[in-house]
């Protein structure tokens, strides 16, 4: 069953002659959708902890919604959850936390196995010390040597199936071509007008 993410961006209007009792201080700006219309579990994984399968220190995970969030969001997922046990993970995250993200950031451990299907798609594992049991098991030892301190990243063929064993960084699942650049392009722009600390990106998952 897939995983699919909803949310939107919004900004905080309040300005210093304003009375918080007659405006919201945060208003929704722009839906994620149609910015983000993916459900990639790499970028999930890497921004929220959300089908974090290869383990990344994730930047954002499960804050819940923010206790001033506007009231269209709020409404939104109060109506997407009811009675949806699947809806859940919701968080939040700021331009301020994300404009300078070190983008050089991986997984950790020895590297990531990308196995290509033959029938379309990717499926990712982490690699720690010794080559996953379900890769063994299913395509052999890799041939780049018996472990994976000793192996060097590259690829090879299991009949028509393509392995990979490489390095994956924050920027290869969050940078151009992933579509998060229209995201934070967009947050980018809005913080123009009020500020890093003024935009935030408001999510949960289904």
């Amino acid at each position: 069953m897939s995983t699919d993410i909803y949310g939107a961006i919004e900004v905080y209007q309040l300005a210093p002659h304003d009375d918080p009792a007659d405006i919201e201080p945060w208003t929704r700006a722009i839906d994620l959708y149609p910015l983000y219309p993916y459900n990639v579990y790499l970028a999930f994984g890497c921004l929220f902890g959300v089908r974090n399968r290869i383990g990344w220190e994730p930047v954002a995970a499960r804050r819940g919604l923010p206790a001033d969030v506007s009231a269209s969001i709020r409404t939104e997922f109060e109506n997407h959850s009811r009675g949806n046990e699947a809806v859940g993970d919701q968080t939040w995250v700021s331009w301020a936390e994300l404009k300078n993200l070190d983008m050089t950031v991986t997984p950790g451990g020895r590297g990531v196995l990308r196995v290509r299907l033959s029938g379309g798609g990717c499926r990712y594992t982490r690699v720690d010390d010794e080559w996953p049991a379900e890769i063994v098991t299913e395509y052999g030892v890799p041939p780049l040597g018996p472990v994976p301190a000793e192996a060097a990243y590259g690829s090879w063929q299991v009949k028509d199936v393509r392995i990979d064993f490489l390095v994956m960084t924050r920027n290869d699942v969050l940078g151009p071509g992933s579509g998060w650049e229209h995201v934070f392009g967009v947050m980018r722009a809005l913080a123009g007008r009020f500020g890093d600390d003024g935009v935030r990106l408001v999510a949960w998952f289904d």
